[in-house]
């Protein structure tokens, strides 16, 4: 008999539509791969819907909080329901990027220098020297992500809006120039490096999710030696977090003329995209697995205790 897989997606979090986009395609693919698959628009009743289904196995295609910041994953061990991608542990620790970047760093992956500012602080005065990037702690897909160009006198003005939906804690950055490179880590390797190209200048929300928002140069036509970095940096990030499963790292790199040549981890995935144009389906089917073999080893690997 095959395994009965409950298909998590949606959920209320910012980065909703994407899950409930990634849910339908990897539920598809299971389905094609023989297993009995139900999909949940995950609300706050979740416990409860997964106690009466009982599936044999949950597939996490939520993105942002409660799906990816650990919430979830304890509900999940607590049901004793296997489940896939990280465990509680390394999903609170991914998604809260200032403490991702402190254990990053302390295990040799390269980082962007920076701090947590306060909302109101931040729009008061520059949080750093401009150019930098003021993100939210906790949320991902680049939400409510802003970038403070190098000529702007004052900082953004949409950090005292009365419904900022972001939380009060942001991560200001340098902002490092150069190329958006992208690296996965399935079955404890790293994949080949993409180089992502934004039809508007870098890689946002839209860039990441529209067809036609960016184009994909994989494998990436950087240096040998830059090549190998991102991949063993990606799976010292993917190990020092302590991720399981699938996960996606994405970095900077300034190889302009006379830039600085540095590579910096920005940050670790732990549900990465799944959709049709995301990047890890895309990396898997350059190193030779269909989307539904890579769902499926994704089914074989879940387990609790992550």
């Amino acid at each position: 008999m095959s395994k009965h897989v409950a298909v998590l997606k949606g959920g209320w979090s910012a980065e909703r539509e994407v899950s409930l986009n990634s849910g339908k395609a990897c539920a598809e693919n299971l389905r094609k791969a023989g297993y009995h698959v139900t999909e949940i628009d995950v609300g706050r009743d979740i416990a409860e819907v997964l106690s009466k289904l009982k599936p044999d196995v949950a597939f996490n295609a939520l993105h942002g909080k409660f799906g990816e910041d650990g919430t979830l994953q304890g509900v999940l061990e607590l049901l004793q329901i296997p489940y896939t991608h990280s465990g509680v542990l390394a999903s609170a620790l991914a998604m809260h990027k200032e403490r991702a970047k402190e254990v990053m760093k302390a295990a040799g992956v390269p980082v962007a220098e920076g701090k947590v500012v306060n909302r109101q602080q931040a729009a008061l005065k520059h949080a750093l020297t401009p150019p930098y990037v003021l993100k939210p702690v906790a949320e991902g897909s680049s939400v409510g992500i802003l970038i403070v160009r190098e000529d702007q006198e004052h900082p953004p003005q949409e950090l005292t809006r009365p419904d900022w939906p972001h939380g009060e804690l942001l991560l200001a950055e340098k902002y490092i120039a150069g190329r958006e490179l992208t690296c996965a880590v399935v079955d404890g390797k790293p994949t080949d490096v993409i180089d992502i190209v934004s039809a508007e200048g870098w890689y946002d929300y839209h860039a990441k999710y529209a067809h036609g928002g960016s184009k994909h140069i994989l494998p990436a036509e950087i240096s040998p030696s830059v090549y190998h970095f991102v991949q063993s940096s990606t799976l010292k990030a993917h190990h020092a977090l302590g991720c399981r499963g699938v996960s996606r790292a994405d970095f900077r790199y300034d190889d302009r003329p006379g830039g600085s040549g540095e590579i910096v981890c920005l940050e670790v995935n732990t549900q990465p995209g799944m959709t049709q144009t995301s990047l890890v389906p895309e990396l898997a089917a350059y190193a030779g697995y269909a989307f539904d073999e890579l769902v499926q080893w994704m089914v074989e690997d879940a387990s609790l205790d992550r």
